[in-house]
């Protein structure tokens, strides 16, 4: 997939670029820091989580937000607008992706507070969605880009307070680029302290004015940040080896009893070197038991919803649970009980919760908390 800026006369432009307006994208940068020669320590209190091994999810590093803003159309994607970014404004910025069309789920990150796949989300829905749904993982005053039209924040502060004493809190726990690095260019096209206004409000921070309407040209800002739960390696890019050792720990194969008929008669057709009378039956019925959850593509945005799982608890994570249920559904396998009593432990179906979050993200349409709530109650027959 390739992102071209537009031209002005916009005669080489297609349907799609023919109204780019400015944008502004708040993207969470992150620099990791060299691994150091002394050993780690321990911390003797910590829970001991069977998914550990492959490092702690809190990386050591510089944070700091960078903000770009660029003309861009808004029937765009997100991915098209990071690649627009990395070509023509700061090649640094590093992120992944491979198929750019929802198949891989590569590019799997948190934009404007909820996890979405970079390829599919585009810049019209997201600007859409932070208008009406507040941004719970957004800062207070940054959250739109405007400081009279911005959504309130999750948790409401009481009180009297003025706006620009909320701004000048925000702006001192943005990380924003420090004065000191120079290697890093100065891409900041606004400051949101000097836009800040001196009107009160009272109860909620930064509430939109009844009478006042801004520009929504000027007021688009998309904030991305990595999957929540991963460990970050650089910028949006994260570490998914952990999810995949939870996955393969469930044996994502098909297991079949090779005491039954069907196998018996297939090992003797293999020996004789013909082909098997009869395949695997299955009805329809069966197939539809799993056949959804076959789709998954292990993007990891269900694990980077589930408040248990990004919270850092020891949980194997709804990728894994759906990776479980496809085979445990599947007429085919007979190690169905094997596989109930593998993931009915303290770190798997019973660090559920039941809250659900998992089944909002998902690019393939799986109801990921039902599933989930099928798995308790076959751990429970």
């Amino acid at each position: 997939m390739t992102s071209q800026s537009t031209e002005s006369d916009g005669s080489k432009a297609s349907a799609s670029d023919r109204d780019p307006r400015p944008v502004t994208f708040r993207i969470a940068r992150f620099t990791p820091r060299p691994q150091s020669e002394r050993p780690a320590r321990t911390n003797p209190f910590a829970k001991n989580n069977p998914f550990a091994t492959t490092g702690s999810r809190r990386a050591r590093g510089r944070r700091w937000t960078q903000e770009y803003r660029i003309r861009i159309a808004p029937q765009r994607t997100v991915l098209d607008a990071l690649l627009q970014i990395k070509r023509e404004v700061d090649p640094t910025l590093n992120f992944r992706y491979s198929c750019g069309h929802g198949m891989c789920g590569s590019d799997a990150v948190l934009i404007n507070g909820r996890p979405d796949l970079l390829c599919t989300a585009t810049i019209a829905d997201c600007l859409a969605a932070s208008k009406t749904m507040p941004n719970a993982y957004a800062s207070p005053g940054v959250a739109t880009g405007n400081l009279q039209a911005q959504q309130p924040p999750a948790f409401r502060r009481t009180g009297t307070t003025t706006t620009a004493t909320a701004v000048s809190m925000s702006a001192s726990h943005s990380g924003s680029v420090s004065d000191s690095d120079s290697t890093v260019p100065d891409f900041l096209a606004t400051d949101p302290r000097k836009t800040a206004t001196a009107t009160k409000t009272t109860g909620l921070i930064g509430a939109p004015h009844p009478t006042e309407k801004s520009d929504p040209a000027e007021s688009s800002a998309v904030e991305i940040r990595p999957l929540p739960g991963f460990t970050p390696l650089r910028d949006l890019i994260v570490d998914t080896d952990a999810m995949f050792e939870q996955i393969r720990r469930f044996k994502p194969y098909l297991l079949h009893d090779d005491s039954s008929a069907d196998s018996n008669q297939a090992a003797q057709a293999k020996a004789a070197g013909t082909k098997p009378s009869s395949e695997y039956r299955q009805t329809p019925e069966e197939l539809a038991r799993y056949e959804l959850l076959s789709t998954c593509i292990a993007c990891g945005l269900c694990q980077g919803a589930c408040p248990i799982y990004a919270g850092g608890e020891a949980f194997a994570g709804p990728a894994a649970m759906i990776a479980a249920a496809r085979f445990i559904n599947d007429s085919r396998d007979s190690h169905r009980q094997e596989r109930l009593e593998a993931i009915d432990q303290v770190d798997g179906i019973q660090a559920c919760q039941s809250i659900r979050a998992c089944t909002r993200p998902c690019p393939r349409g799986i109801d990921v908390g039902e599933e989930m709530w099928k798995l308790v109650e076959a751990v429970k027959e």
